[in-house]
């Protein structure tokens, strides 16, 4: 990624996010620790914190083709599946201890279903998610969280205490506090720091420890407070969509003059839209309430499609976006059709909307940027 930053503490974060295993996870293996990953942003970081691990968010950054997983996908299951397990049977995780999935959709449950039938990994298990949010749905996902704590306790010899996870999520949100100072920097008619090099500090939140990361972003912080960009863009731009970890495809939108001032993704808003709540006694319960309740969700939840229309609107309008590009991965069912609505409900609001499909490795750039180039145009800027 093409930056200007100079500085030491966005340089640590930048090696974080452009592999897998980085400096700051080998120096956590060398000193005995363990590293787990984790499959999706609504599962808590807090709790593998809290027993003495290192989450890791499951990426395949810098696969070079899915050669391996054709032989166990089908061509209709999308490229982030197919990356993550060629990457697996080439040994590419094997810097991680465990792996903990999700049934966020079909695609990852057949993931998981491979990754047992080759046991890649010595410990594995899933979590099942609702596809609500309601007080219910909320109580049923705090026991899911009780099975995967037993489950993490019994094979890493560990013990999760209560007070472990009130210490872990006061961690985490202060983690979340600070990159909403990074995100509030970006309201600024000549923000500090580009889209491309905000994705680049979110996904390096996901991939090293927390308590260094937010001695980094303490530091990236007063750095950035005097700085403005050098660059001219002729739209304010909103993302929105799934898993987007990839910095040069932010890059390439920018580089056609549209600024991405915010976004609406599970790499990157959606992470820290808002804290756990604190005050709940009981932390397994704070932790449920907010990865399945309080924060915004994604299509995988049936029952907050006007939550997150009108999240959407509230950040467009509160970061003066211009427009919003939704982007979502190609075979992606469930954003196929929040686009669909999306569509419907940007028109009503008079917001510019522009859909993308993508694959997950970001190649060839020069449609994209056709495209985005075309959609600033269409606004007139």
């Amino acid at each position: 990624m093409n930056t200007p930053i100079k500085s030491e503490a966005f340089s640590i974060m930048t090696q974080a996010t452009a592999g897998l295993e980085n400096p700051a996870i080998d120096e956590w293996k060398a000193q005995g620790g363990k590293t787990i990953g984790y499959f999706c942003s609504m599962l808590p970081e807090e709790l593998f914190l809290a027993g003495g691990l290192l989450p890791f968010r499951m990426r395949a950054t810098g696969s070079e083709g899915t050669d391996g997983g054709d032989s166990y996908f089908t061509n209709n299951n999308c490229t982030f599946v197919r990356h993550c397990f060629s990457v697996a049977l080439d040994g590419g995780y094997d810097f991680l201890d465990g792996v903990v999935v999700i049934n966020s959709c079909d695609q990852i449950r057949r993931l998981y279903d491979n990754w047992l039938h080759k046991d890649i990994s010595p410990f594995v298990h899933m979590v099942a998610l609702p596809r609500q949010s309601g007080p219910d749905q909320v109580e049923w996902y705090t026991g899911e969280f009780h099975r995967l704590r037993k489950s993490i306790e019994e094979h890493f010899k560990v013990e999760i205490t209560d007070k472990g996870l009130r210490e872990a999520i006061a961690v985490m949100n202060e983690t979340r506090r600070l990159q909403r100072e990074v995100y509030e920097l970006r309201k600024r008619e000549r923000p500090p720091i580009t889209g491309a090099e905000t994705m680049a500090i979110m996904v390096a939140g996901t991939a090293m420890p927390k308590v260094r990361y937010n001695e980094l972003l303490r530091e990236l912080l007063t750095e950035l407070e005097t700085r403005e960009l050098e660059t001219t863009y002729r739209a304010r731009i909103m993302v929105t969509g799934g898993i987007l970890d990839d910095p040069t495809w932010m890059e390439a939108v920018e580089e056609v003059g549209g600024l991405v001032v915010t976004d609406g993704t599970c790499f990157g808003g959606r992470l820290m839209h808002c804290d756990v709540d604190e005050d709940i006694v009981d932390p397994m319960e704070a932790l449920s309430q907010y990865y399945l309740a309080d924060r915004p969700s994604c299509p995988r939840m049936i029952d907050t499609q006007v939550k997150r229309k009108n999240y959407t609107v509230d950040l467009a309008r509160e970061f003066n976006c211009d427009g919003i590009i939704g982007e979502k991965m190609m075979f992606c069912d469930m954003w196929q059709v929040e686009q669909f609505m999306m569509t419907m409900d940007l028109k009503e609001e008079e917001i510019p909307f522009l859909k993308l499909e993508r694959e997950y490795i970001t190649s060839g750039t020069g449609q994209l940027k056709t495209r985005v180039q075309a959609f600033i145009e269409t606004m007139g800027k």
